[in-house]
């Protein structure tokens, strides 16, 4: 099982939005368990084509994602995967 943290961006909206182990064997499987675990949670992270925003980042152990159309970047079974959405305003 990986790792998933999340930042306190998407908490705010997701108050009960907590670091957990899932099982998912690629990032799209990932994101759809935590959709099931909290509703709505993908629509701050994929768009309407299920690409990831252009405000949010996805870090696995420390590096930042390639594949930000299909999110086919491979981990391994222990990886710790960081969700991110980036703020903005001034």
């Amino acid at each position: 099982m990986v790792l998933v943290k999340f930042t306190y961006a998407l908490k705010r909206f997701f108050p009960k939005l907590a670091d957990t182990k899932v099982d998912g064997k690629t990032i799209s499987a990932i994101l759809q368990e935590i959709e099931a675990r909290h509703p709505g949670v993908t629509k701050y992270v994929l768009d309407d084509q299920g690409r990831l925003r252009q405000h949010v980042n996805i870090f696995i152990d420390g590096v930042m994602i390639k594949d930000r159309t299909k999110l086919t970047d491979p981990f391994l079974e222990n990886s710790e995967i960081y969700i991110m959405q980036a703020l903005s305003g001034g």
